[in-house]
């Protein structure tokens, strides 16, 4: 018995990709990044325009992503591999409970790496992993994309992903080398074509479609590369409050995390990686596609999203871990059944809300000890064509005519990162973002609503020291009790040692 009778569905597809920052989508006004499918996909249901990753790299926001927990209760408060994933319920679990059929493909970055995490199958591939890649190790045993790779006609058993040797992390930017259909975001949704026709028909299921891109390296197809070197160039933005990291900059670094490449370095690798937007694009409207192709579009789910940003030179710096838009922002769009088209939704979610949404969308009650939300509860329904939704939660207040939900009153998101030799706290709250910087205890409070690329600080400015008050307290609440020893009395304390993982969960004292 499915969880709505005797009709195999609805299924759910959750889309994640790796690194997108939430400006690139050209339904967000994106002035260069056009993403057609991707926009049509955000004019059928709801685009929340202030998605957040509350810690924005791969492990910890991933780990947000499928536990529906806030850091302090998942422990992963940075970056750091090879930590045994060791909380009991995940979305795959949960739906898997309720009769659904579960199925992870590409980028999973959780450890060991063949953890199932309550999928009945994954299919692998996180890019390149130091961790993973020792030589003497046999890919087989981490990378699935790597050996299907290097059965493919016209391939040798020694190919490989990085033979072009850009890396990584760097801003070296250049085309695919081998054919598109062997590019790794192509192999995602082949491999998801594959299971399509092998999957139960009898069940609803669940698709975790993931992709390593746009992530570096910044390979994409040279058509997709292509048509963003003849765009104009862009200037980053850069702060007023810069300084402040000017003694980490290194220029000579193609990875480096603060630095100021010369025009025609930071040009490319934007084409890079808007490269590999618009690739990613057109390979979810050939995924889309197949879903209509398999009869199984109308009863599906898919809510997309990323684990976090990209810095792309913005205020000199690079890659993610920062509390500032290019890093913690990331696109979110829900489309289903009973999604009514057309919305934009202005709430401050995160990627703890994923979970508890996708179980609500489909009638599983979400465990009460998540930090996560129902997103779905704030946005507007209809009726879907064949079956019985299920009804909102009570006390869900009525939506308006534009889908758009104002946010509870108070509410707010905190946010970290331990990077650059020092936790990064924030707090996101209205128009307001309230940075806190451990190692200085220095602060810094943007306007988002007129600044929304960061660029005045204005946490020393007499017009906003009520904000900047407020945000504080907000967070010196949130710190209150936790092992770093942040807070003393109603005092944020800087110079405190800090680590990526907490020892174990938090409980915050009130």
């Amino acid at each position: 018995m499915t969880p709505h009778g005797d009709t195999p569905g609805p299924n759910i597809v959750l889309i994640c990709v790796d690194q997108w920052r939430g400006d690139c989508l050209s339904a967000d006004g994106h002035p260069v990044v056009r993403t057609p499918y991707l926009d049509a996909l955000a004019a059928r249901g709801v685009r929340f325009r202030n998605a957040y990753s509350a810690t924005p790299t791969c492990v910890p926001a991933r780990m947000a992503l499928l536990t529906g927990l806030a850091q302090e209760h998942h422990r992963r408060v940075g970056y750091v591999d090879g930590i045994d994933f060791d909380i009991d319920e995940t979305l795959p679990r949960t739906l898997g409970a309720h009769g659904y059929q579960t199925q992870a493909i590409g980028k999973m970055h959780y450890s060991p790496e063949r953890a199932r995490l309550g999928f009945d199958d994954v299919v692998l591939h996180d890019g390149y992993l130091h961790h993973s890649r020792r030589r003497g190790r046999d890919p087989r045993f981490y990378d699935d994309y790597l050996t299907w790779l290097r059965e493919q006609a016209g391939t040798s058993a020694v190919d490989d992903y990085v033979e072009n040797g850009i890396n990584c992390n760097s801003v070296v930017a250049r085309p695919w080398d081998k054919p598109e259909r062997l590019h790794p975001t192509n192999w995602v949704v082949t491999e998801a074509e594959s299971w399509l026709y092998r999957r139960d028909p009898t069940r609803p299921f669940f698709l975790y479609l993931s992709f390593h891109r746009p992530h570096a390296p910044y390979d994409p197809p040279a058509w997709a590369f292509e048509q963003y070197l003849d765009a104009p160039t862009q200037e980053p933005p850069v702060g007023d409050w810069v300084g402040e990291f000017a003694h980490l900059r290194n220029d000579a670094l193609p990875d480096a995390t603060v630095a100021r490449y010369d025009e025609r370095t930071t040009h490319r690798a934007r084409a890079g990686y808007y490269g590999h937007i618009s690739h990613i694009d057109a390979q979810i409207s050939r995924f889309l596609d197949m879903l209509a192709e398999f009869g199984v579009a109308n009863d599906t789910y898919v809510l997309f999203t990323s684990d976090h940003g990209d810095m792309l030179g913005d205020h000199d710096m690079w890659r993610k871990g920062y509390p500032y838009e290019g890093s913690a922002r990331v696109p979110m769009i829900l489309t289903g059944p009973t999604i009514a088209p057309g919305q934009c939704n202005d709430e401050i979610v995160e990627l703890r809300d994923i979970m508890p949404t996708l179980l609500g969308c489909v009638g599983i009650e979400a465990d009460a000890a998540l930090d996560g939300r129902d997103l779905a509860a704030s946005v507007e329904r209809r009726a879907p064509a064949s079956w019985t939704a299920p009804p909102p939660p009570p006390g869900v207040v009525e939506r308006t005519g534009t889908g758009r939900a104002a946010p509870e009153a108070g509410a707010h998101l905190h946010g970290e990162h331990v990077i650059l030799g020092q936790s990064m706290q924030w707090i996101r709250t209205g128009r307001w973002k309230y940075v806190w910087l451990s190692a200085s205890g220095h602060e810094q409070l943007f306007d988002l609503e007129s600044d929304p690329e960061e660029l005045r600080n204005r946490a020393g400015d007499a017009a906003t020291a009520e904000a900047l008050a407020a945000c504080r307290a907000l967070l010196i609440d949130d710190l209150r009790g936790r092992p770093e020893g942040f807070v003393d009395g109603d005092a944020l304390v800087p110079g405190r040692p800090v680590q990526p993982l907490l020892d174990a969960p938090h409980e915050r004292v009130r």
